[in-house]
């Protein structure tokens, strides 16, 4: 089974940017990728997802902010986070759909 690695999270002031990036062990090419996230004390929840077409879904909360890219050939999975919000704090994880893998996270932190 693929094995999923993020990073890119840190510290940012709002109105900051980050990029987190997802490296898959293993071809992502056949998989709807999807960034989630869980803040304290919150559900895990659904931030953006890319098929394998290159369409895109994202939460309300996060869009026109938030971009999901795919490199398959490189085998990554990329979040740029535009405009960044406090209430955007949380450990970020990525996930291909119908697989229970899921990475170590990174976290995000958007504080002055």
């Amino acid at each position: 089974q693929v094995q999923l690695v993020e990073s890119g999270g840190g510290l940012v002031q709002p109105g900051g940017s980050l990029r987190l990036s997802c490296a898959a062990s293993g071809s992502i090419w056949l998989y709807t990728m999807r960034w989630f996230r869980q803040g304290p004390g919150k559900e895990r929840e659904l931030v953006a997802d890319m098929t394998p077409f290159g369409s895109t879904n994202y939460a309300d909360s996060v869009k026109g902010r938030f971009t999901i890219s795919r490199d398959d050939a490189k085998r990554t999975v990329y979040l740029e986070m535009n405009s960044l919000k406090p209430e955007d704090t949380a450990v970020y994880y990525c996930n291909a759909l119908g697989t229970s893998t899921w990475g170590q996270g990174t976290q995000v932190t958007v504080s002055s």
